[in-house]
């Protein structure tokens, strides 16, 4: 059974784009972090920061795909007294400002299952969620979360990684709509640098498959890197560094406006080098429109 996939903020996110000949920032913040107060107006203001696209981490205790720098934010949201209902609250609250930027939940199956499937879905979209990644649900699972969340009105993005090879891609990008996250690197988040050349060749044999967006994250932490791979993708996910950040400011013992600002100071710095960058279509055009 292949759901009928829903028409989204992200979606009409990445028309607007394609039109303007864009690529997009995705950016990646873990929601409770360091505080619910500090982590909304993180949330707040990251659209005029020039995110085109948020990810709102969802705190779990093992978040076995992460590397250090997104650890230490679960943990510090977790002991801040974070839960989904809080998650699920900053989402709702978000949208009494921002009716367009879209916001993706993104974590692990458990703290979905313990709030209960199709309270979560129902809540999720009340909320003014656009779409969902689970990093720990396979597409053999499409029956528990991911058929539903597309019924109900949910973008459901997949990850591929250098491992997926030519026989696994169709299974990622069956019910995969949305964007496709790719996984520039082996490993967990945020511990090495992506190789070009590589990310280069997998890109491309994704697109020889797929017309969906592709968006490019795990490594990606200056906005040099976010550049080169803008290049390469249709969008570029940051997360590590954004939350390493707010952590700086909490070490440093420099407050709740110091996080914010370190955070949407990033963010502005990051969207600058991803926006420089136009797509192949647009850059096209400009050329013919020299030559003439």
């Amino acid at each position: 059974m292949t759901a009928q996939a829903p028409h989204t903020r992200i979606d009409a996110t990445f028309q607007h784009l394609r039109e303007q000949g864009r690529k997009a920032l995705v950016a990646f913040i873990t929601a409770g972090d360091p505080s619910l107060e500090t982590s909304q107006a993180i949330l707040n203001g990251l659209p005029q920061a020039g995110a085109d696209i948020i990810e709102l981490g969802m705190p779990f205790t093992d978040p076995m795909a992460d590397g250090p720098a997104i650890q230490l934010a679960s943990q510090r949201a977790l002991a801040a007294g974070q839960t989904m209902q809080k998650t699920l609250d900053m989402v709702r609250r978000f949208r009494e400002r921002d009716d367009k930027t879209p916001i993706v939940l993104m974590g692990y199956y458990n703290p979905v299952i313990a709030y209960g499937n199709e309270r979560f879905l129902r809540d999720a979209v009340q909320a003014g969620v656009d779409g969902l990644i689970i990093v720990d649900l396979p597409p053999e699972e499409d029956d528990e979360l991911c058929l539903p969340a597309l019924e109900a009105g949910l973008n459901f993005i997949r990850l591929a990684t250098p491992t997926t090879d030519d026989a696994r891609l169709p299974k990622v990008l069956k019910n995969a709509t949305g964007f496709l996250y790719y996984v520039s690197i082996t490993g967990v988040t945020g511990t090495r640098a992506p190789q070009e050349a590589q990310v280069a060749a997998s890109v491309a044999r994704i697109r020889r498959q797929t017309d969906i967006p592709v968006c490019i994250g795990f490594g990606v932490k200056t906005p040099e890197q976010a550049a080169r791979m803008a290049a390469l993708g249709d969008g570029v996910v940051v997360g590590s560094a954004l939350v390493s950040s707010i952590a700086q400011a909490v070490e440093e013992g420099r407050g709740h406006d110091a996080a914010i600002s370190a955070v949407h100071a990033l963010t502005g710095a990051l969207a600058e080098s991803v926006h420089a960058v136009r797509t192949r279509a647009d850059a096209a055009t400009t050329q013919a429109g020299t030559q003439e």
